[in-house]
């Protein structure tokens, strides 16, 4: 079972900051704290999607490697909290995913939620905008943000999905654009836009590094069938690492622009 007494909030890969790219992977991995046990869960619930994205820290080591760029990896199952969502958000510390109670969520104590925030939620975001301040520094310009995730072949264990890998974003598609015209290049690729989830989600990393501080960015999905293995992890790993190149090469990747959102802040 995957526990540490003590898990690190996040993983830094050191990267080539001059190159003003950052890979981030807020779903790496499904390790919880020796003190939490496994939630109340049997420890095979930890090995599904519901714990992290199975295979997605295994590409972006790939993409990182082969451009010499740096990365920030989460160090902690989003079981524990989510830190792809906002801390206003009532999926930041899930009690039901999937079908599957989290007894170690339910009920939970303030106290705890609050020791969560301030041990891994927090840290691993202090630790993203950190590297995207050294990066602009080393730069001198805007830093262009790739998020990895993964997503299941079908949809709650019933209807399949269509897609081999999906462009999440809301209202800036500088990157969305390009990307999929390159991706696209393969006629045997399906390609999700904002499918099977939506990019445009308040309070996410990706609205709070890129969105708000205007920075170009992207969410790439993969299907997770297609990248369980360190093959796959690598055939995708040389697959966009070729593409994201090319986009990052753009000058307005670098440029801060202000768009906006689809997404309407949640009221008090």
């Amino acid at each position: 079972m995957p526990t540490t007494p003590d898990p690190a909030p996040f993983e830094r890969i050191d990267g080539d900051a001059s190159r003003a790219m950052l890979l981030i992977c807020d779903h790496a991995r499904n390790v919880l704290p020796a003190a939490c046990g496994t939630l109340g869960l049997p420890p095979a619930e930890l090995e599904r999607h519901i714990a992290y994205d199975i295979g997605a820290e295994g590409v972006t080591r790939a993409i990182a490697a082969r451009l010499g760029i740096p990365a920030v990896l989460c160090g902690f199952s989003r079981l524990l909290i989510d830190p792809n969502r906002g801390e206003d958000d009532p999926t930041l510390i899930r009690q039901l995913y999937d079908r599957t109670v989290i007894p170690g969520n339910y009920p939970l104590r303030e106290e705890e939620r609050q020791t969560r925030l301030e041990r891994w939620y927090r840290p691993y975001h202090e630790a993203i905008a950190a590297e995207l301040a050294r990066i602009e520094a080393a730069s001198g310009s805007a830093a262009f943000i790739v998020s990895m995730h993964s997503f299941t072949p079908c949809f709650q264990g019933g209807t399949p999905r269509p897609w081999h890998v999906a462009l999440l974003w809301d209202v800036d598609d500088r990157a969305k654009v390009p990307l999929a015209d390159l991706i696209g290049q393969d006629p045997n690729l399906v390609i999700g836009d904002n499918e099977p989830y939506d990019g445009a989600l308040a309070g996410d990393t990706l609205s709070r590094h890129g969105t708000a501080a205007g920075r170009a960015h992207i969410l790439i999905e993969i299907r997770q069938d297609l990248i369980e293995s360190r093959e796959g992890q690598r055939a995708w790993g040389d697959r966009l690492a070729a593409a994201l190149d090319a986009v990052n090469r753009r000058p307005d990747m670098h440029v801060r622009k202000f768009y906006g959102s689809r997404t309407v802040p949640r009221q008090p």
